[in-house]
């Protein structure tokens, strides 16, 4: 702000600077800029954004035509305008509460993160960090992480569901599926639109969902640390950005299935008391059965051995010709066998 005061008709009026410039989508597909290009002029964009956040400003609605770019000695220099819906952050200001009411929807749809989607009251930098996640998605793919049409006609509640909710494409993916703008946008970043895909795909697929996290513990804490992630990059530097685990994707994937999971479970546990129970049965079975036959086995090794000792009394008997008894005892062994 330049100047303020009052005119002789007790309006009151503020001076700014004029800036002359372009959106900075805009400015990137006019000018046919590369990805690296467009990556160098997004970090002007974070740069930009965290002065504003040293100041103790959340904008809240970082947006392409809240961006302009201009040229000042030949050389592209960024412009952040509009903090019509700013935030003053913990309150710095000294005011009594917050102009903005909790649960009112402030913002841009396509832009606003989960929380601000919300109407969270306390939402806090890492708000705008999103923000700059979906301009930088916008600058690789030529569209938003979510279908523009689809949010713009839903309900408010099927709105809020899809920005806390749904994960979007990767932004490699995103270009694989563009169909038949893919020429143009591919064009508009002097890439082959085969190739475009690939140029993404790695470690800006990764820099760019960081910050479109929906857990905001999980994005960059601050845009400046975007930025050099960006640089990172740009420098052929291993980034900080990288794939979640697949145990975070589990968990993630739990809290947004809970009802389905937790009918799962009872059906699960249900299956493993009956098959449990279905298989001490057997089991049981099993022992019984093994059971009876030692016992068997053990009447037969018992009964072979009188069989024995009786056929050994006949083998004496016949030895000393006595017929009678012999003949006796052979019945009497006949009759136990």
């Amino acid at each position: 702000v330049y100047d303020a005061g009052t005119t002789e008709d007790d309006v009151p009026y503020f001076a700014m600077e004029l800036v002359r410039g372009d959106p900075v989508t805009g400015y990137c597909d006019s000018r046919a800029l590369t990805i690296p290009a467009r990556l160098e002029l997004f970090g002007q964009i974070c740069r930009a954004i965290q002065h504003a956040h040293y100041n103790g400003i959340i904008h809240r609605d970082i947006k392409p035509s809240n961006v302009l770019v201009t040229e000042v000695d030949g050389k592209a220099t960024v412009k952040v305008i509009d903090f019509g819906i700013a935030k003053i952050v913990n309150n710095l200001a000294g005011e009594t509460g917050d102009r903005t009411q909790i649960g009112t929807l402030m913002g841009t749809l396509e832009y606003m993160s989960p929380e601000q989607a919300k109407g969270d009251a306390q939402i806090d930098t890492r708000s705008d960090v999103y923000s700059l996640g979906v301009l930088l998605y916008e600058l690789l793919t030529g569209t938003t992480p979510f279908d523009q049409q689809r949010v713009r006609e839903a309900a408010y509640g099927e709105l809020v569901r899809i920005i806390r909710e749904e994960e979007p494409p990767r932004p490699s993916l995103r270009i694989s599926t563009l169909g038949d703008t893919l020429p143009s946008v591919a064009a508009h970043r002097k890439a082959e639109p085969r190739k475009l895909s690939s140029l993404v795909r790695g470690d800006l697929d990764w820099i760019v969902m960081k910050a479109l996290e929906k857990d905001r513990t999980r994005r960059y804490e601050t845009a400046t640390s975007f930025a050099e992630d960006v640089e990172r990059y740009l420098s052929d530097e291993a980034v900080v950005a990288c794939p979640p685990s697949a145990a975070y994707k589990l968990r993630k994937f739990a809290r947004r299935n809970k009802a389905a999971l937790t009918t799962t479970s009872v059906i699960a546990l249900t299956l493993l008391l009956a098959v449990g129970s279905v298989g001490w049965m057997v089991r049981d079975r099993v022992a019984q059965e093994q059971q009876a036959a030692r016992e068997h086995e053990a009447r037969q090794s018992r009964l072979a051995g009188r069989v024995q000792a009786i056929l050994a009394d006949v083998q004496r008997l016949v030895q000393h010709l006595e017929w009678s008894e012999a003949l006796a005892v052979a019945q009497r062994a006949d009759a136990l066998v």
